[in-house]
């Protein structure tokens, strides 16, 4: 197996074809993440579920992903990550027609832990894959990466809304997502080349017997703290918004929109932020950011202000998962998909047991008092930051 996947497989153009294709499997998770969440009300009806049910269904999602992430880190770093990402890839796509058919609670279950898995293995490859691909190209790329991801989030959830809008039934509308997603894929395979095989690289004794280096998991920890804001985000803001700001319910999602699209612009310039001023800088000024937003939130009586939170608070956490993502896909004496599975899982579990954390602080005091919790955790962070040069 060549030690340059992409240099040694064509030069220049070769490597712009690889750039290509991280972009658009990027983009492919997003959409395939996203396009769920549209289908969540039909399955509830469906199966005649109640909240809680559904909550305690839905735990599957995240958490076959969750599972799924340190054994793909070895997996993709022996077989590669083009092979991970194709095979991962092709079969995400077949759980999305099935998720729009499901007629039982265990059949619910097991084709979302399917799902998370699969995503999981599709996350964890591709990002190994973009930290080599930034390293051959010499550029920072991981945040413009990710950015695609949040496109992603947002477009494949008004994508099959759209499909259901215009008539079509929701078997119907998942199966054509599904086959233009496997059709994306099944394109890009020739723009991605095989990773950095277990010889090419520095792997102490630990690597060999799949332990990460202690910095990953130091990094790791980080992504827990970003990730348990965007969950905060995810989760909370539309409650906030309706029950301590007063704002109608029809109107409470703003809140998270208004996140989500500070975030992905956010990513979107912060490649060119982070070479100009380095990882460090955009961990602290990212943190900062996020700091100010929650705190905005929590302590200002008024609803422009929560919005004008939201908003700081995507622009500030935009870009330090990517950075950690890069500088955990960096570390010596580990393979970077080992590393990044590291990092990715305890991200995850920030992402799942973050929002649940919340709820607990805010029932035995205030939401604003969790979203201050969630602001000194980010101060931590920022005070890391070195940790990322």
């Amino acid at each position: 197996m060549t030690s340059d996947p992409v240099a040694a497989s064509g030069g220049a153009a070769s490597l712009l074809a690889a750039r290509r294709a991280t972009r658009l499997i990027f983009l492919v998770s997003g959409i395939a993440m996203s396009t769920w969440a549209p289908m969540v009300p039909y399955v509830k009806v469906r199966l005649g579920l109640d909240d809680a049910q559904l909550g305690a269904a839905l735990l599957a999602f995240g958490g076959g992903s969750m599972l799924s992430m340190p054994f793909v880190g070895w997996l993709a770093h022996r077989l590669g990550n083009r092979t991970v990402i194709m095979s991962a890839g092709l079969l995400m796509c077949l759980a999305l027609p099935v998720l729009a058919q499901v007629s039982s609670v265990a059949m619910l279950v097991g084709t979302l832990l399917y799902f998370g898995v699969m995503l999981g293995a599709v996350d964890v490859a591709m990002n190994a894959y973009a930290v080599e691909v930034e390293r051959r190209s010499g550029d920072r790329l991981m945040s413009g990466f990710h950015g695609l991801f949040s496109v992603g989030g947002l477009s494949g959830a008004a994508l099959l809304s759209a499909l259901l809008a215009l008539g079509l039934a929701l078997p119907g509308a998942a199966i054509m997502v599904a086959i233009m997603l496997a059709l994306t894929v099944l394109w890009l395979r020739n723009g991605l080349h095989d990773n950095v095989s277990a010889t090419d690289v520095d792997i102490g004794e630990r690597s060999r017997l799949g332990m990460p280096h202690t910095r990953a998991w130091l990094l790791g920890l980080m992504c827990f703290v970003s990730f348990m804001a965007e969950g905060a985000m995810l989760d909370w803001s539309a409650v906030f918004l309706r029950d301590v700001r007063g704002v109608a319910s029809t109107s409470a999602g703003f809140g998270y929109a208004c996140f989500s699209v500070a975030m992905a612009a956010g990513r979107f310039s912060g490649d060119r932020l982070i070479a100009r001023h380095g990882p460090a800088w955009a961990v602290r000024v990212g943190a900062g950011l996020a700091v100010a937003g929650f705190l905005l939130v929590a302590s200002v009586p008024l609803t422009a202000a929560a919005l004008l939170g939201f908003v700081l608070i995507g622009l500030g956490a935009s870009n330090i998962v990517p950075v950690m993502f890069s500088a955990a896909g960096r570390l010596s004496g580990t393979p970077p998909a080992v590393s990044i599975a590291t990092a990715t899982t305890l991200g995850y579990v920030g992402l799942l047991s973050g929002p649940a954390l919340i709820g607990f602080v805010a029932h035995a005091s205030s939401l604003s008092v969790a979203f201050v919790a969630v602001a000194g955790l980010l101060v931590l962070v920022g005070l890391s930051a070195r940790m990322v040069r």
